[in-house]
């Protein structure tokens, strides 16, 4: 069973009984909550173990597996760790169910492959880059819900769906914790991506559009980072912001990658 749209869609699965499970009732971490997000969290790894042995890939389907075993390993550690995290699953596994079955429609691509075993510096890079759309995904999250929060308060109605979410409070506290995280890991990673293209072509700095668009979120976070501590910006003047260092690094990471792979392939 060599079809890349099999095994896409069959890693695709895998998320569907959790995704299921938390929008049908509400999240709590019990024995079959485990159960379920393990495996959720298994498909997305077996295929990028199966991405990397077949080769070091680079393109937009394998940027989609690695931000969606990525953001599983990073919840269920922060689901482990704090009490609330867990309950941000009502809106973190459709996104990723999403993001798995684009993978899947897109998976039959051809795939770009580097020559070799690349250095374990461009590894470093590629992990940080990995990781701080990441956090960025799951602080994303957290912003929603701070909005769905806000937005039932103005309106003075109840969502089925507040039953299922962190307070507002807890909202924002895990969205600022998310957010430091990774404009901490979004500077290393602008700083060893400077390191890699110095060591390519002896150029420190190359504005392409990746590199543009991350410096653009670096800014944007490190603004409202500082925003939130000297004026106290919150709540859903601070999600909008969250959201839109996330289309950002939407664009820089993944939506580059679509367009040179699926558009102008």
């Amino acid at each position: 069973m060599d079809d890349p749209l099999v095994h896409n869609l069959l890693a695709a699965l895998t998320l569907a009984p959790a995704t299921l499970w938390v929008l049908w009732g509400r999240p709590e971490k019990n024995a079959l909550f485990w159960i379920l997000f393990l495996l959720a969290a298994a498909g997305p790894l077996i295929m990028c173990i199966n991405l990397v042995q077949a080769g070091w890939e680079t393109g937009f389907v394998a940027a989609l597996w690695m931000t969606i075993s990525g953001c599983m390993a990073v919840f269920l550690l922060l689901a482990a760790a704090t009490d609330d995290m867990h309950r941000l699953s009502c809106l973190l596994m459709p996104y990723l169910l999403i993001l798995s079955l684009s993978a899947a429609i897109w998976g039959g691509t051809s795939p770009h492959i580097l020559q070799g075993q690349p250095p374990a510096w461009i590894v470093l890079h590629i992990a940080t880059s990995v990781l701080t759309y990441v956090l960025l995904t799951l602080a994303a999250i957290a912003s929603a819900a701070v909005v769905i929060h806000e937005g039932a308060l103005r309106r003075k109605k109840r969502f089925p769906i507040l039953d299922k979410l962190p307070s507002a409070a807890d909202s924002e506290r895990l969205e600022l914790r998310l957010l430091l995280a990774s404009e901490v890991v979004l500077g290393l990673g602008i700083i060893s991506g400077m390191a890699v293209q110095y060591l390519l072509d002896g150029a420190v700095l190359t504005f392409d559009h990746k590199t543009l668009f991350s410096f653009l979120a670096f800014v944007v976070i490190g603004a409202l980072l500082i925003a939130h501590y000297r004026i106290g910006l919150r709540g859903r003047q601070a999600a909008r912001v969250v959201l839109v260092g996330y289309l950002l690094i939407t664009l820089g990471y993944p939506g580059v990658k679509f367009v040179t792979d699926i558009l102008i392939a």
